[in-house]
């Protein structure tokens, strides 16, 4: 099993909504990197849910359900998605700032690539972050 990170604005698909929906496709990726690590999910991966911009914390944690297929709100055909099922929240959020001073997380992808929309993460920086968020 592997571990990630996906970003969303609050706004546009928050937790809540997420936790809702029980179940959501990972659609409107068009970042060439981001895209690749989507490509790499397999079922059964977990996921950390972060919201981007309005909170910028880690709030919940998601597991891919159905791996990479061709997004359809992509109009190129270049780019795709992937399904993922809420698994449960964070009892505290954990911060991007709380992320950066953290000595184990230093090296942590999203700690240096914070704009990267799909990041990877470790299994020992995935121990970690669910030790700081009660999880």
């Amino acid at each position: 099993m592997a571990y990630w990170l996906l970003k969303s604005e609050p706004s546009a698909y928050s937790w809540a909504q997420m936790a809702k929906d029980k179940k959501t496709g990972w659609s409107g990726v068009r970042n060439h990197q981001a895209a690749a690590n989507l490509r790499a999910m397999q079922p059964g991966d977990e996921c950390f849910f972060y919201h981007s911009n309005e909170g910028k914390e880690i709030v919940g944690i998601v597991k891919v359900a159905k791996p990479y297929y061709p997004d359809p709100s992509d109009a190129t055909h270049k780019f795709g998605m992937v399904d993922v099922a809420a698994v449960k929240p964070f009892v505290r959020p954990v911060t991007l700032a709380d992320i950066k001073i953290h000595a184990k997380l230093k090296e942590m992808v999203f700690a240096r690539q914070s704009r990267l929309s799909v990041s990877p993460v470790t299994a020992e920086e995935w121990k970690t972050i669910c030790k700081m968020g009660g999880v």
